[in-house]
């Protein structure tokens, strides 16, 4: 049988814009194109696990509107199970986003539908959750879904994995025990462990102080630096493939996607974050969110330049 992922968490519409750069403020400029994209982190996760081999059950919100039809059709199209993603009187999330020249991405996410995901409503659906090998949530849906979510999802028995993104202040102290992996970027490391991170070396510093915080393991992904894992016992660096980068959108979405059907496949730590990276990488080679994540043949086939 298919190793059983279950993501909980946010379905966005990506309203997506490329320009020469990222605007200042108070600033207009000229973009080259415009885009809409189905994403939502915890969309894209779940189509990352689903393309990359898991059987992968959505749990989310979407509004009664157009976007809400199409995001639910593009998770139906990749044969994600979508008997709890829920149609609210609401607008559906959106994500407006800006793409410069050098691939790198400015978001401005409202939360629209994704904030009616309540511990109330994923309760609803236990039954899913029992199902589950690996669980994965975010922090685009209300804190006290994501609480309640991680704190069933440790009395389960489940793997849970938490990326904590976006990360706008540190995470509640009595999260962390429910944490089996908790995988930030540079950026979200930085937030919830109070230290910088612009290096290797800040970023083992940072992933120990999340060690100490209570989190069982901690990935950091680093972009073209590749992750580094700590478990409080070591702390190993993983090289990433060489690429040649388009739009980083949607790139540690494929990481924790591809991390989790790897290791819910029965793939150990280290070769299950090799999978995610190869999955990271070539999502980069391609415009979009959703659009960009890449199928099991095409890591399998990967070999690096």
């Amino acid at each position: 049988m298919p190793a059983k992922v279950v993501v909980i968490g946010s379905l966005n519409m990506d309203l997506v814009t490329r320009a020469p750069r990222l605007p200042q403020g108070g600033e207009t400029l000229i973009g080259h194109s415009f885009t809409k994209v189905c994403g939502g982190k915890g969309a894209n996760q779940a189509v990352a696990a689903a393309r990359l081999g898991a059987q992968v059950s959505m749990v989310g919100c979407v509004g009664r509107d157009a976007y809400g039809e199409e995001l639910r059709a593009a998770l139906l199209a990749e044969q994600v199970d979508c008997q709890a993603v829920s149609t609210v009187d609401d607008s559906s999330g959106v994500a407006l986003i800006v793409v410069d020249d050098n691939s790198q991405n400015a978001i401005v996410i409202v939360a629209g539908a994704n904030g009616a995901l309540t511990p109330a409503v994923v309760g609803c659906f236990d039954s899913v959750l029992q199902a589950a090998d690996v669980i994965i949530c975010q922090l685009e849906v209300p804190d006290a879904t994501v609480g309640h979510a991680l704190k069933r999802s440790r009395e389960l028995g489940k793997i849970v994995i938490l990326n904590p993104a976006p990360a706008s202040r540190p995470l509640p102290a009595n999260w962390y025990e429910n944490i089996d992996y908790l995988i930030p970027n540079e950026s979200e490391a930085s937030t919830l462990s109070g230290l910088p991170v612009d290096s290797r070396q800040t970023a083992q510093a940072a992933a120990s102080r999340l060690i100490e915080l209570g989190a069982g393991k901690v990935i950091i992904t680093l972009g073209a630096q590749g992750s580094l894992l700590a478990d409080g016992q070591r702390i190993e660096h993983f090289p990433a493939p060489t690429v040649k980068a388009v739009d980083t959108t949607a790139a540690g979405d494929t990481f924790v996607g591809g991390f989790a059907a790897a290791l819910a496949g029965g793939k150990g730590e280290a070769e299950a974050i090799r999978f995610g990276q190869v999955a990271a990488a070539l999502s980069v080679t391609r415009a979009g969110a959703q659009p960009s994540i890449p199928t099991l043949s095409e890591v399998q086939a990967f070999k690096t330049p």
